[in-house]
């Protein structure tokens, strides 16, 4: 199963999901801002990944500024961070049985389809 986290407001978010589509995949789509992402499965996508949590941060957002949170904040505050303020997330996310990957650039998603 392939799991898009999108923000349909999104350009990225968009153009990766039309990759997908191109690809055959039908995602399951979880739109995070509706539907917030638990933090554990948060701490599970950043594993995954092999990418650090501040990748996973949109650190310019201004909740991030008002509670201080930036890419070089502790791991762990970062993904408390994210959960308590889904916007914080990056998106968007591709999930698949071969790992995870950021959409920026959408093309960056093919490395786990």
């Amino acid at each position: 199963m392939t799991t898009i986290y999108h923000n349909p407001r999104c350009s990225k978010s968009r153009e990766t999901l039309a990759l997908l589509r191109a690809e055959g995949i039908t995602p399951e789509v979880v739109l995070y801002v509706e539907t917030p992402v638990s933090r554990a499965k948060l701490a599970e996508l950043v594993a995954r990944s092999g990418l650090s949590a501040a990748a996973f941060l949109r650190a310019n957002e201004a909740e991030a500024k008002e509670m201080g949170v930036s890419a070089t904040s502790d791991p762990e505050a970062i993904l408390d961070a994210i959960a308590a303020h889904p916007r914080l997330m990056e998106r968007p996310i591709v999930e698949t049985a071969k790992g995870v990957a950021l959409g920026r650039p959408p093309e960056a998603v093919k490395a786990v389809l």
